[in-house]
């Protein structure tokens, strides 16, 4: 497929008037070809108006035909064949097995998506039928299933071109939900999200569903993304990226006449806690397996484990010592875009510069642009407990060790944590009273509690959470991976006294569709 640098507007590829860009292989430091331009106030226009004309139809697709649509962009995906990973790999100078492997979850969530379409317990269907004869007051009839919210505003996220892009976890569940979607493609690798927009416009097309259910805009600077968030016809936005972005976007939707839901993916350090009798038995074997989830794809992982807690002793020393032997062994890796390297690099000098935080150890380094070289600090206790610049997350492969002076601090410091998508447990059978101690505070600072793992990889099932407190992300109640993600772009309507030739198929008393339902309290399959 030749890349021509367009718009992908409903079903028209467009030239926008703003601003060019081309995407730069971080790796080399190479332009690459074609040139693209920036989207501008007509190109938001044009697809917020056509998704708003399509709402209505596609909110009210059957169930199979929605399934059969997400399967259908799996299937366009997966056609476009290796131009896809190479693609993606100059774009973003991550390997092709991880691109691959990413191209194969993508695929994977959008059918795992139809499996939750067809099931359609999403609905939530409730009905309690008219109770005309009750006493001391008659019950009329009352019906409510789940309805889309409207057109969603989705924001490709730089650290992962596929999965969390323009196909990715937010335009898969809320094209699930009912929504018609306007992606904003990240401006880092917008070669990639051409190839991946185009299989879903040729689905939509192919499906014969409205035009408007589906639009790509491009750019660069923040007007076209504040464009998007501030126009009428989206009704919720779903992101990943930084603090400050998703921050902002969240302001705009919130100081809108009508606000709208922000759903952002920020900030998180996602703490790992190394209770006592796990570091006297395996401190060394800890130590290692830390520092392959820490450099796992230069650490520009958002459940990255970029804070370890510990109580100070021979154990700790250990884990230490084992890290910091596996650090200075660790080659430099390439990070997404100059701009994120130059970013890893102030946060580490902060680091080196705080006059609280200690270098253990740092990787090799290498003359290649845009590389990230590893590193490991240690802080106390009460030095992290009084300088909260210590929590910033350093959005790459270092770390920071806290070793506290007993078991009472290491509760003091995970109070004082801010909200996180992960915290992560290493324990042994002696440690559980301990653990016990610390998993309410958990539980209220972080969305995934895990033992005896470590936090990169996020599995898309139906369990998963990944959301958690601010500023982990903006709203704590929701998940961006895994089925209950379709909730965020869905709301409840209630039917009162209805004629059945009006109610949706979901409510009506012959239940066509076969759907679950709770009855006058009962539930019915």
């Amino acid at each position: 497929m030749t890349l021509e640098g367009k718009q992908l507007i409903g079903s028209e590829t467009l030239t926008a008037q703003g601003n060019s860009f081309q995407a730069v292989d971080p790796a080399t430091g190479d332009s690459l070809e074609p040139t693209f331009t920036t989207a501008g106030q007509a190109e938001v226009s044009r697809a917020t108006e056509l998704a708003r004309a399509a709402f209505d139809h596609y909110r009210e697709t059957g169930l199979e035909a929605r399934a059969g649509f997400l399967e259908t962009i799996a299937d366009k995906i997966e056609g476009i064949g290796d131009e896809l990973i190479e693609r993606g790999m100059a774009e973003s100078g991550l390997p092709r097995a991880r691109l691959e492997g990413e191209r194969g979850r993508t695929c994977g969530q959008l059918r795992m998506f139809a499996r939750v379409v067809r099931a359609g317990e999403w609905l939530d269907v409730r009905v309690d039928p008219a109770l005309p004869d009750r006493q001391p007051m008659p019950r009329v009839d009352l019906r409510q299933r789940h309805v889309a919210l409207g057109p969603v505003a989705v924001f490709g996220a730089s650290n992962f071109p596929l999965a969390f892009s323009v196909a990715g976890g937010d335009t898969a569940s809320a094209l699930a939900a009912g929504c018609p979607v306007v992606v904003k493609g990240h401006p880092a690798h917008p070669g990639t999200s051409e190839l991946v927009g185009r299989a879903i416009q040729s689905a939509v097309a192919e499906c014969r569903l409205p035009e408007g259910v589906f639009s790509l805009l491009q750019g660069t600077g923040n007007e076209l993304g504040q464009a998007l968030v501030t126009d009428t016809d989206i009704k919720a936005v779903g992101f990943t990226g930084s603090r400050g972005g998703g921050t902002a976007l969240a302001r705009l939707a919130q100081d809108r006449p009508e606000p709208i839901p922000v759903y952002a993916e920020m900030s998180s350090i996602n703490p790992v806690f190394l209770l006592p009798e796990a570091l006297n038995h395996r401190a060394a074997e800890l130590g290692e397996a830390f520092i392959g989830s820490l450099n796992m794809g230069a650490g520009q992982f958002c459940t990255n484990p970029g804070l370890v807690i510990a109580v100070e002793g021979q154990g700790l020393d250990t884990f230490l010592s084992a890290a910091a032997e596996a650090v200075k062994a660790s080659g430099t890796q390439t990070m997404l875009t100059p701009g994120i390297q130059q970013a890893y690099d102030q946060a580490v000098a902060a680091l080196t510069s705080s006059g609280k935080a200690t270098e253990v150890a740092r990787g090799q380094s290498s003359e290649a642009p845009n590389q990230c070289r590893s590193g490991l600090f240690v802080a106390k206790g009460q030095d992290f407990l009084a300088d909260e610049t210590l929590q910033q997350e350093v959005f790459g492969a270092t770390s920071l060790v806290i070793a506290c002076t007993d078991q009472a601090e290491v509760k003091r410091v995970a109070e004082h944590l801010e909200g996180q998508l992960t915290a992560t447990l290493h324990m042994d059978d002696a440690d559980t009273e301990t653990a016990r101690q610390l998993l309410p505070t958990l539980e209220r600072r972080a969305g995934r509690v895990m033992a005896n793992g470590w936090p990169t990889g996020v599995e898309v099932c139906d369990a998963m959470v990944h959301g958690g407190p601010y500023p982990a992300t903006t709203d704590s109640r929701t998940t961006s991976v895994g089925s209950a993600a379709i909730h965020r772009f869905l709301r409840p309507v209630c039917y009162q006294n209805l004629p059945q030739a009006l109610l949706p198929d979901a409510l009506r008393d012959d239940n066509p569709a076969s759907l679950s339902r709770l009855v006058d309290g009962k539930r019915e399959h």
